[in-house]
């Protein structure tokens, strides 16, 4: 059959065709099947050697077969190889009725004057997910700009009415100044966070999902070369902005309940050791490589009364913070003790540190401090403990120089 290849052996296509690692069919000018490889067969759920025989067509769900026949015999009459990625996304179905996406590739011979068709087929089952995933996200984030852009709308129409009601209170004229004066500074607050928003979202969001959006593709190309630990390292890369999505929507959400004062403290009585234990047991898997833990609780340290799932979200805040601005192999101190009548939980790390000059504003929404480079984050998170903090009348403080690392403290009452 294979005489137009001389440099290769009917034994060794054989040998070639039956152990590659993609699915491979050699079909006919009339679209029969001639040949279908072991990954072919297991593919669409044929025992071996079923598919013999077997139109093309057959292997695609029933409304698409007629269309499916012109495009074959388009192909037949002006035969060119056609790489993966520059033909059409189909529709495959298995001998058992269920469909999934497939992308083909097809490549020809001609042998005794009739056109076989080599067609590789790759299962784009994944790639289709992460498609539909990334489309999600970016409905989530036009839904979270409207609703932001509504809010407003909204604060905007407020303090115009406002304004006329306050007009018209001429005997209070000078209270009414200071109201509008602290609405105009409100509204200006408004439109300045919205600006920030938007640059972080134009940025934040948009480089992991361009990362999400080019490791997919990657995925299926490194499928189909068989390059395992090339898809793996992509599969990572997806799952690492997801993540990064997931941290700045978190911080929003925090961040609006906390503005709407929809977060209520609900006090318990915490045992300080076995907390802090699950703590760094739940934090130490999104530690750099290297980066270790060290905890270390004062004898006097026992009980507190107060919401563990507020401390825990303001030891996690800081216990990232000192993770993303250290180096690998770098250790984070936590070091809980009795400071007066009350606990005290300070967290040290052997990082950047933060220069001087941008020290008093680190507790301002959406700052960054200037040394803080390709390190991700929103400003948001040490804005977000400092409510957290204030909710369990509790203070926050820190000292940092600059290239040493940095040390926050957040003292709470034991009731």
């Amino acid at each position: 059959m294979f005489e137009s290849m001389p440099f290769i052996s009917n034994e060794t296509f054989q040998q070639i065709f039956q152990s590659s690692v993609e699915a491979i069919m050699l079909v006919d000018q009339q679209g029969r099947i001639l040949l279908a490889n072991p990954v072919t067969e297991r593919m669409f759920g044929y025992e071996k050697g079923a598919m013999i025989g077997l139109l093309v067509e057959d292997l695609l769900p029933e409304q698409m077969r007629a269309k499916h026949v012109g495009y074959r015999k388009n192909f037949t009459d002006h035969p060119e190889p056609r790489p993966m990625g520059m033909g059409r996304d189909l529709i495959a179905k298995r001998k058992d009725g269920s469909q999934f996406p497939v992308a083909v590739s097809l490549s020809y011979t001609n042998v005794d004057g009739q056109i076989l068709v080599m067609a590789f087929i790759s299962d784009i089952t994944e790639r289709k997910k992460a498609e539909e995933a990334l489309k999600r996200s970016e409905e989530q984030l036009l839904v979270y700009a409207s609703e932001l852009e509504k809010k407003v709308q909204s604060r905007t129409e407020d303090l115009a009415s406002t304004i006329t009601a306050l007009e018209k209170e001429v005997q209070v004229r000078k209270k009414a100044e200071e109201e509008a004066r602290k609405a105009l500074d409100r509204e200006r607050e408004l439109n300045e966070l919205k600006s920030k928003f938007v640059s972080i979202a134009s940025h934040e969001f948009r480089t992991p999902l361009s990362t999400v959006m080019s490791s997919a593709s990657l995925i299926s190309q490194y499928t189909e070369k068989g390059e395992p630990d090339k898809v793996n390292k992509h599969v990572l890369r997806i799952k690492s902005s997801v993540n990064h999505l997931t941290s700045i929507l978190n911080d929003l959400l925090s961040l609006g309940k906390l503005e709407e004062g929809k977060v209520d403290v609900n006090k318990e009585s915490i045992q300080l050791s076995e907390f802090l234990k699950e703590v760094k047991e739940e934090i130490t898997s999104t530690l750099k490589a290297g980066q270790r833990l060290e905890v270390r609780i004062g004898n006097a340290v026992e009980y507190l009364s107060s919401d563990a799932r507020i401390l825990r979200n303001i030891l996690f805040n800081l216990i990232s913070n000192a993770s993303k601005y250290s180096d690998e192999n770098k250790a984070i101190h936590i070091e809980c003790f009795m400071d007066g009548g009350n606990v005290a939980f300070a967290v040290r790390d052997e990082g950047i540190g933060i220069p001087a000059e941008d020290q008093k504003h680190m507790f301002d929404r959406f700052f960054r401090a200037s040394n803080a480079g390709n390190v991700q984050g929103t400003g948001l998170g040490l804005n977000i403990v400092k409510r957290y903090v204030d909710l369990l009348n509790g203070t926050i403080s820190f000292s940092s120089v600059h290239g040493k690392g940095s040390i926050f403290t957040v003292i709470i009452p034991t009731r």
